[in-house]
């Protein structure tokens, strides 16, 4: 009998790095099934014969999926991304399923990414380019300011965090952190308690992860704390802040600019073609008309590097399980 690993929100990129690599990390004895829909209530039928799936970011394994999955005879689910706030652990350790990931796959990526979106709002970059495309070269509205002696505000400082942190040194500016769980620590960063940071930060940009104690950190409360006129970067996972609180710090100049890479309710859009739909959330069409809003599609993470990675990582977990090595797994949830 074959083993067939099944991954959901598997995009053309996906199919072609993990079969490409395949070879190299796993036998003739494994199959791949690719399926574009992303894994929840609706979609868990179309797992039939696989003790193992390979999900994403937006793929949903509560207690009713993970029991639906067990039945069908689930023995381990891969994530090819390091957060796992979208799979109950409590669940599946009780069902007996096992949860690898991908702890690191490039956090230069996302660190980059996030220090791009602030330099593209500090200059206006993305105004600048539709005026030009239009043949309106005016740079009236378009001045940004220097980033050198600025001060910039990290929530998390795990390795993304802490790269972003290093970038934004070479910049010139002046480095403050929040985070009650640091393991390392930068001579060039003052660690401050959450209220200092956001009151000092001409930049506040989040690279937390997304639990109990990181749910809307950043709302109406904290947003008044902050430095008037401030700019806010997400890279991390959208419920870190309550996007209402946002629009509403944005409309009132509270805050000057947002840049946002990912979305509380990003699974129903992120990663899809839906230029020839109106969108039904009122919310994201809001933050798309503001000129001072940035918005990609949590594609942060999305370099050679990065996907070579999480695809070289995920193999082998695969293999480590399939090859019965689970005493030596690592990446264990």
């Amino acid at each position: 009998m074959k083993n067939k690993v099944v991954f959901f929100s598997s995009l053309p990129h996906d199919v072609e790095s993990f079969n490409g690599l395949k070879n190299s990390f796993l036998d003739e004895s494994v199959e791949f099934e690719f399926i574009s829909k992303r894994l929840n209530q609706e979609t868990v039928h179309l797992v039939h014969d696989s003790e193992i799936i390979c999900v994403f970011v937006n793929d949903q394994l509560n207690k009713n999926i993970l029991n639906t999955l067990k039945q069908k005879g689930l023995r381990l689910i891969v994530l090819r991304c390091a957060g796992y706030n979208n799979v109950d652990l409590d669940s599946a350790k009780a069902l007996g399923i096992s949860v690898l990931r991908v702890p690191a796959y490039s956090p230069h990526a996302v660190a980059e990414h996030a220090v791009a979106m602030m330099m593209c709002l500090n200059r206006k970059l993305h105004t600048a380019h539709k005026r030009t495309q239009d043949g309106n070269f005016s740079i009236d509205g378009l001045m940004g300011f220097d980033m050198v002696n600025k001060t910039a505000g990290i929530i998390g400082t795990g390795r993304i965090g802490l790269i972003t942190a290093q970038i934004l040194k070479g910049l010139g500016m002046r480095l403050l952190a929040y985070d009650p769980y640091c393991q390392e620590k930068l001579d060039f960063i003052s660690y401050l308690s959450l209220d200092e940071v956001l009151g000092q930060s001409d930049i506040l940009s989040l690279h937390c992860p997304l639990n109990q104690s990181t749910k809307h950190l950043i709302n109406s409360v904290s947003l008044a704390k902050m430095k008037k006129g401030a700019m806010l970067i997400n890279t991390s996972r959208g419920g870190v802040l309550d996007t209402q609180a946002v629009i509403t710090a944005l409309k009132s100049g509270q805050l000057a600019s947002f840049g946002m890479d990912v979305y509380e309710k990003e699974d129903k859009y992120f990663h899809a073609d839906h230029s020839a739909e109106i969108l039904p959330d009122d919310e994201l069409n809001l933050l798309k008309s503001f000129p001072n809003v940035l918005i990609t599609s949590h594609q942060a993470f999305f370099t050679q590097e990065a996907v070579s990675n999480i695809a070289s990582i995920t193999l082998t977990n695969i293999k480590n399980f399939i090859n019965k090595q689970a005493p030596e797994l690592i990446n264990v949830l």
